[in-house]
């Protein structure tokens, strides 16, 4: 991250983070950066906010450890369909099970976005 003069993108970057439902980041240790977002404190980025910075960026660069089930009940299916492809996440428990990605066919570009969605849960319900 370029380390700039304001806190701009310390906050566009937890605010990635937090909103996304998957990556869960401990908060005592993004602490460091999650002070730079309050407007009473002087951006300075520090040893430690680059720290949590680089874990931050690592836990959403590395590939999450697969679980496996348990027993049959509280499964959520996240689904994303685009122009470029579909993907499916299959969770229990708040921990991944599988996922799995299929790219668009010349054909399928053309669909209209609730075919894709629709295409999306066939894909899903295939996995």
């Amino acid at each position: 991250m370029p380390i700039g003069l304001t806190n701009a993108p310390a906050v566009k970057f937890l605010g990635h983070v937090n909103d996304n439902e998957i990556i869960h980041a401990d908060p005592a240790k993004i602490k460091p950066m999650t002070k730079l977002t309050q407007k009473s404190v002087k951006f300075d980025w520090g040893e430690k906010a680059e720290a949590a910075f680089q874990m931050l960026k690592q836990k959403l660069c590395s590939v999450p450890i697969l679980a496996l089930p348990e027993g049959s009940e509280n499964f959520v299916v996240y689904c994303d369909a685009s122009n470029k492809g579909l993907c499916v996440v299959l969770m229990q428990k708040e921990k991944v099970i599988t996922y799995a990605s299929h790219q668009l066919k010349v054909r399928e570009k053309n669909y209209t976005t609730h075919d894709l969605e629709l295409g999306e849960v066939v894909f899903a319900l295939k996995m």
